[in-house]
């Protein structure tokens, strides 16, 4: 019953990722971030798979190890939050709701932008290379 708990969440977290890959607006990489949490709970192959994906797993693993989160990344989030933001103004949901859901956003882009960043190892010589220089 656990594991199918677990297992559950998994496909509700990927399935809402996939449709944040789709529709602006709404985040991937976060789904995809608690859907390798979950599938590390009770469901260790779709968490290899999640952790080693051609595109997001690079993402993930930084997530997991270092608790980063790339800029580009965060730019695209804060950029669509902001987006979504000046949409929910012309709805017309009530100003409750409004004003709700844009401090939301407001608050996670804050969050968002305090994480750390990868640490690019790609472009740093090596230090013994530094030296010699």
């Amino acid at each position: 019953m656990k594991t199918l708990f677990w297992r559950s969440l998994v496909l509700i977290f990927v399935l809402l990722g996939f449709i944040g890959a789709i529709l602006p607006g709404m985040p991937t990489t976060v789904f995809l971030i608690l859907a390798a949490w979950a599938a590390s709970k009770g469901w260790p192959q779709m968490d290899a798979w999640l952790l080693n994906h051609p595109k997001y797993g690079l993402t993930l693993r930084a997530w997991r190890e270092n608790g980063t989160v790339p800029r580009k990344a965060k730019w695209v989030a804060s950029i669509m939050m902001s987006i979504s933001a000046v949409i929910m103004l012309f709805t017309n949901a009530p100003l409750a709701i409004k004003i709700f859901t844009n401090l939301t956003m407001f608050i996670v882009a804050i969050w968002l932008w305090m994480r750390p960043e990868p640490q690019s190892t790609a472009l740093r010589l090596p230090k013994a290379q530094d030296e010699k220089q």
